[in-house]
């Protein structure tokens, strides 16, 4: 299935979405007893909230933790949908927890990271949905930045007659220290826009910054960079939750957030954005004519290397290089990380420029 099959299979699962800020959904990350629920559910409606989620299986990185209350939460949203005239939405992973949701009316599910990755366990859900294929279903990205295995499963689903579909963004595992607690990664989801234009993607705020302090700026760049919406976690009392408490707002705290929110809906042209666009179109020019020159002077060193039986990857002298750049960057008031990531892909470039060329003869 093609990026344009896909498209022109998607039919928009939030028809009744805000113009402004766009789709909210919010609630716990785990449903936890009826009380907790009704009370956060029914404060998160007096906020304006038209989607409430919970989770009712909690899939955890280790055993031992709380893995949710299971089917019998299903009857507390089932309640919520009677008390608040919100609509529901939970987590699956089975053909059965697809099955128990269904029958308690849950309006959407979504498929969770750890389930994304995995083929089989998308087709499993693909298959038990076939029955209620106007089904909503919402796809977090998986865990590791795979922007194929996140198309892949929403091709999955489509094939299945699963059609009203959307994304959820909530960042991706990464090694080493962060202020995240799962890295934003923009460019994949804006990769991922860029080749499903009809497809609804949302920002869970709660999972990439994994602390209370940075859900509102990352819920404003969600905006900013004109996603459709937010996933956030919300709770009556999120010291006392038992699931992600760093992370969940008091209801009263989301109504503030939202309140707060600045949208950029507009899109209308200007003569001053053309020409600093302009500008940027003939800075990347002179880039590209930069980099090819540097692959040239990569492929020169690679054809000494080979003459003088030397490796072509000489570690000193990249350690040296990288810090460096970085350091060069840097005082020209450029992120490390970003100054990292680019010279590490200019030197496997030059890396692959130099294995792959034909000895002169």
């Amino acid at each position: 299935m093609t990026d344009s099959q896909l498209s022109e299979m998607l039919r928009n699962p939030f028809p009744d979405a805000d113009s402004g800020r766009g789709v909210v959904i919010a609630g716990p990350c785990s449903a936890e007893t009826e009380e907790q629920v009704m009370s956060t559910a029914r404060q998160l409606a007096d906020a304006g909230v038209g989607i409430f989620r919970a989770g009712i299986w909690k899939p955890r990185t280790k055993p031992g933790n709380f893995e949710g209350v299971g089917a019998r939460g299903l009857a507390w949203l089932r309640k919520v949908k009677a008390a608040t005239g919100m609509k529901t939405a939970t987590e699956v992973a089975t053909r059965a927890h697809v099955a128990a949701a269904l029958r308690a009316g849950v309006d959407y599910l979504w498929i969770g990271a750890r389930t994304t990755g995995n083929p089989f366990a998308v087709d499993e859900i693909a298959a038990a949905l076939k029955s209620a294929p106007d089904t909503p279903v919402l796809v977090k990205n998986p865990v590791g930045p795979d922007l194929e295995a996140w198309i892949g499963a929403l091709q999955r689903l489509a094939a299945a007659g699963i059609t009203r579909l959307a994304a959820v963004h909530r960042g991706f595992s990464r090694f080493g220290p962060s202020p995240y607690r799962n890295e934003p990664e923009w460019r994949i989801p804006i990769e991922l826009h860029r080749r499903l234009p009809g497809l609804p993607i949302l920002v869970d705020p709660s999972h990439i910054g994994g602390s209370r302090e940075l859900v509102a700026p990352l819920a404003q760049e969600a905006l900013d960079l004109h996603f459709s919406g937010l996933m956030i976690e919300s709770h009556c009392n999120p010291a006392c939750a038992w699931s992600d408490a760093g992370q969940q707002l008091l209801p009263a705290d989301l109504a503030s957030l939202l309140s707060s929110l600045v949208p950029r809906r507009g899109d209308a042209p200007s003569e001053k954005l053309d020409m600093l666009r302009a500008g940027i179109d003939a800075i990347d020019t002179q880039l590209l004519a930069l980099l090819r020159r540097r692959m040239d002077a990569s492929l020169e060193i690679g054809d000494y290397k080979r003459l003088h039986a030397m490796p072509v990857v000489q570690e000193k002298r990249y350690k040296a290089l990288m810090e460096e750049r970085v350091a060069q960057g840097e005082a020209q008031g450029l992120s490390a990380g970003f100054l990292r990531e680019l010279f590490q892909t200019i030197h496997a470039e030059s890396v692959r420029v130099q294995t792959q060329s034909e000895p002169k003869a």
